[in-house]
Parts: structure tokens; C-alpha cells; sequence
């Protein structure tokens, strides 16, 4: 009776869990795996966190234009039901360049992040 008490009590949470949390907005950051350099080959990473619902859509902009193709990894979840995603890819800056992050959660605006190459 015991483990059939328990059994029920997880799969209640599992299905009321994620209606339980309440939307978030996502954290974004915007940033390269080595320092920037112009002409040197580097990734170009957006890191999204914190959001939920799940239902999100990440661009990586060069110039204003996407950069096809990207990687990005699972959706993956953090406490309280908030998530985090990462988009990266190859990329070498040219010193006329912009990069930039572009992020639609829940069919909002879309909102965009620069990349700061500190260079």
C-alpha cells in the first residue's frame, strides 16, 4: 500500500510540478570562449536561464542575420521548474561585425542581446 501511496504522489507531481511554477523571463548572456580577436577563429555562445515556460526560441545574429547552422543543447531544468538552454557556434569576428543574441519567449517580443568583444 505503501510503495502504491508513493507511486501516486509522484506522478501527482510530475503533473502538477510544472503548472505550479510561475513564468519567468530569461537571463541571458551573451559571451565568446576565448577573448575576442578580430580574424581569430572562436564560439560564439548564448547561454539562457531561469525561464518557464519551456516554449522559447534562440537565434545567434551576425549582422542581423542568423548564423545557420548553431548548436544548441537539450533543455534542461533547474529548481522550481525554471530552465536553461545554450546556443553556440563557430565563428571569426571581423573588426565591421556586430553579433548578437536574439531570444522569443512565450510569443513576446523578441528581445536581443549584443555580444561585447572587448577588444
Amino acid at each position: 500500500m505503501n510503495k502504491f501511496v508513493f507511486a501516486a504522489l509522484v506522478g501527482l507531481f510530475c503533473l502538477l510540478g510544472p503548472s505550479l511554477a510561475k513564468d519567468s523571463d530569461p537571463k541571458v548572456q551573451v559571451y565568446s570562449r576565448q577573448p575576442g580577436e578580430f580574424g581569430k577563429s572562436n564560439t560564439l555562445i548564448c547561454h539562457v536561464s531561469g525561464f518557464h515556460p519551456p516554449e522559447i526560441k534562440i537565434e545567434l545574429l551576425r549582422n542581423g542575420n542568423e548564423i545557420v547552422p548553431s548548436n544548441q543543447t537539450d533543455l534542461a531544468f533547474e529548481e522550481n521548474w525554471h530552465y536553461h538552454l545554450t546556443k553556440y557556434v563557430t565563428f571569426t569576428p571581423q573588426k565591421e561585425d556586430r553579433f548578437a543574441c536574439r531570444v522569443t519567449h512565450m510569443k513576446k517580443a523578441p528581445k536581443q542581446y549584443s555580444w561585447d568583444p572587448d577588444m
